[in-house]
């Protein structure tokens, strides 16, 4: 079984999204990602953290707020942001890294 340490050192472009059932920005950012992986296909990885099932990771990653979401490639974050987002900034900013 994968783990998420396996997922986020491949040298894929990973972006976890540390969530929780509660939370309805969350909710709201559901449909955001499933257009995002809609239009990037394969070129991009999604990744959901339930914080409240997946505490290290969270805590490994000092995950305060959520939904937060960080990019990653090889286990280095190269970008990171708590609150929900529309698609054309998500879009805008996992372009600069792919």
């Amino acid at each position: 079984m994968e783990t998420f340490n396996d997922v986020i050192n491949s040298g894929q472009l990973v972006l976890a999204d540390f969530f929780a059932t509660w939370c309805g920005p969350c909710k709201a950012m559901h449909p955001v990602l499933e257009q995002l992986k809609a239009n990037l296909g394969d070129r991009l990885r999604i990744i959901k953290v339930d914080i409240d099932k997946h505490r290290i990771p969270a805590e490994t990653y000092n995950v305060q707020a959520v939904p937060t979401l960080i990019l990653f490639r090889s286990g280095k974050v190269l970008w990171r942001q708590s609150g929900a987002m529309p698609l054309n900034q998500l879009l805008s900013v996992v372009n600069q890294y792919l």
